[in-house]
């Protein structure tokens, strides 16, 4: 973590992916136990970074990930189908913003041409 460090706190705080909150906090931020966030990290869902005491530490993005997977487990899915489910989901949102870019990018080169 010694580039985080270098960081300005303020910098820090806006960072999505910075490790801002402790097992217990993130578990109570998504209505959770900490069983349920170590089950998400079991399954490669997440991975919290770990603190210079190995304590985890979770970041705003992964809690939202999280969210969504207590979402869709309060629905009745089974964990490993909603980490799947999610995982998917990500890949699809990922693949649509490339193929928007290169779309974009093609629609330029074409007004570049008239």
């Amino acid at each position: 973590m010694p580039a985080e460090s270098q960081q300005p706190a303020a910098d820090r705080l806006d960072d999505d992916h910075y490790p801002a909150y402790t097992m217990g906090r993130a578990a109570e931020l998504i209505g959770s136990t900490p069983g349920f966030l170590r089950s998400l990290g079991e399954a490669g869902l997440i991975r919290p970074t770990r603190s210079d005491g190995g304590h985890r530490r979770y970041s705003r993005h992964q809690l939202r990930t999280a969210s969504r997977a207590r979402e869709l487990v309060d629905q009745g899915t089974p964990i490993e189908a909603a980490c799947r489910i999610i995982s998917l989901e990500d890949r699809l949102d990922e693949a649509l913003r490339v193929n928007e870019e290169l779309r974009s990018g093609e629609e330029r080169e074409e007004q570049q041409k008239i």
